[in-house]
């Protein structure tokens, strides 16, 4: 995945491209992969780096969405269980089958839960994970041997997939380019163009890192910039109403003591009737999340004060060790790209959670809502849409089946699992270089190959880029990746050829977003 061989690529092009589309997040990459399943032209851009914003803030959960089936949403439960299961079969290297454990405190909970859970289990079909079943007092303590004890009944067991946001974009963008995709980061969209007709023909959009502006001819824009779809919408058609509603989600990493075991807590309801998860991940437990609306979009928003209390007064009433601000490593917060809602309601319960395509007058094509479990259907509705906007044929999809880049059912000790096949070529890049062996952090498995690595095939061009989204340190423990930053800093100016001003500026800028990752 090269940087420069996608921008040579649009300089050369000079045919139409099928399908531009603006935004390298969760749904612009699932429009990507599709699209060129279907042996469409694709040029992706994203104005920051890939996953920069909301979708690599998840709860780390492939879900049908255990929730939205108390609210009834039973066709997005399907459709989500459906997807769950085509995941984790075309991307083993990054998802695993996680089981849950819901405490249950009073007898009815059983009833009201097992039922539920069962109604999951069938809807999910031969794609399930696993049966859910009720388990006594004592395993439920063995699988969350943090969980508190009084007045404890039971658990009720049940499976749903866990992965690694920032890595699955990758892996997409990576399959997208192998497909003969266009993919590029840090590439603004700065203006719409239009034909005498009055649909949008292309785009112009700037270069962040070479400074140089691109004319793009294209059938079909798409947006897909998730909470910032209204900017697009409105460079479109200034008068365009507002069509999304930002809610924002926190989570919490604790050290992995705090619960225990390798299962995960679901704790049923909370007291704003929502879900909180206690999940490990990573060697650490993400604890989350909040749900409450925010009126502007921001790249990096910060975490309330009221939704850290929030959840660790939640998280206290269950475990054992009540966690307090101090132990908290990391703390991140991601917006949810809502529909909004109906004038004068204030409750995100009330906003669905299920994708909408919407066509503009000059066939400007937005995806919003959704989810990363349905990031793929998402992408396979929007290029229905295409087809139709053309008055053409659709051709088949056959991203349904497509596996993605680094597949490999082999397990791999460690967390080089997470790059799946390429995990070799990380090993032989050390052995040619013995000194990439060398750990970024005493306490962490990173090394410098894989600074290297990430420079090299994984278009990283910032610190962040790689200690953020390539490893996950920023969100695990942000004050080692402040530790770390010196030290890759230095390893990515040498591949990019950078002098020590770049160093100088990076580091500063790194530390200034790392503290927001940190509770005072």
């Amino acid at each position: 995945m090269n940087r420069e061989n996608s921008l040579s690529r649009i300089t050369e092009e000079k045919e139409i491209w099928d399908l531009v589309i603006i935004g390298g997040g969760a749904s612009g990459l699932g429009v990507a992969l599709d699209a060129l399943s279907r042996g469409l032209k694709v040029l992706l851009l994203e104005k920051s780096d890939f996953a920069k914003g909301t979708s690599s803030r998840s709860t780390k959960l492939v879900h049908g969405g255990v929730r939205y089936l108390a609210q009834g949403e039973v066709g997005l439960v399907f459709e989500a269980l459906k997807e769950r299961g085509r995941l984790l079969k075309n991307a083993p290297h990054l998802t695993i089958n996680q089981p849950f454990v819901i405490p249950l405190y009073t007898y009815f909970d059983r009833l009201k839960y097992g039922v539920g859970l069962k109604i999951y289990d069938w809807m999910a079909g031969r794609l399930r994970l696993g049966k859910s079943k009720f388990v006594s007092k004592e395993e439920t303590i063995k699988r969350l041997p943090q969980i508190k004890q009084k007045g404890l009944k039971g658990g009720i067991l049940y499976h749903d997939g866990q992965f690694d946001d920032a890595r699955l974009a990758l892996a997409i963008a990576k399959t997208c380019i192998e497909m003969g995709g266009c993919i590029l980061n840090y590439a603004r969209v700065n203006k719409l163009t239009k034909g005498e007709d009055g649909r949008i023909n292309g785009l112009v959009f700037r270069d962040l890192i070479g400074k140089s502006n691109y004319r793009i001819s294209a059938k079909s824009v798409v947006n897909a910039t998730g909470v910032f779809a209204d900017k697009i919408l409105q460079m479109d058609n200034p008068e365009a109403p507002k069509m999304i509603q930002p809610s924002q989600g926190i989570h919490l990493v604790l050290d992995s003591s705090f619960l225990g075991g390798e299962d995960a807590l679901m704790i049923p309801e909370t007291s704003d009737g929502r879900v909180l998860f206690a999940v490990p991940w990573e060697g650490k437990l993400v604890v989350g999340t909040t749900d409450t609306l925010v009126k502007k979009p921001k790249m990096e928003p910060r975490p309330l004060a009221s939704e850290i209390t929030f959840i660790l007064e939640t998280a206290k009433n269950y475990l054992v060790r009540p966690p307090k601000r101090s132990d908290v490593l990391s703390v991140f917060a991601g917006l949810r790209p809502l529909a909004a809602p109906k004038e004068g309601s204030t409750k995100t319960k009330e906003i669905s959670r299920s994708h909408k395509v919407i066509v503009s007058k000059s066939k400007l094509i937005t995806i919003t809502g959704g989810k990363w479990t349905t990031f793929r259907k998402m992408g396979e509705d929007t290029v229905d849409i295409h087809f139709k906007n053309h008055g053409l044929q659709k051709l088949a999809s056959t991203s349904a089946d497509k596996h993605l880049h680094g597949y490999s059912e082999e397990e791999i000790d460690g967390h080089l699992q997470l790059y799946g096949a390429d995990a070799v070529m990380i090993k032989d890049l050390q052995k040619q270089r013995p000194e990439l062996t060398e750990r970024l952090h005493e306490a962490y498995p990173y090394t410098a190959a894989e600074v290297v690595w990430a420079v090299r095939e994984e278009m990283a061009l910032k610190i962040e880029d790689f200690l953020s989204r390539r490893c996950r340190i920023l969100l695990l423990d942000a004050k080692a990746s402040m530790q770390m930053a010196p030290k890759v800093a230095e390893i990515m100016a040498k591949e990019l050829n950078k002098d020590e001003a770049w160093i100088t500026e990076e580091l500063e800028e790194f530390y200034k977003l790392a503290k927001k990752y940190l509770i005072k």
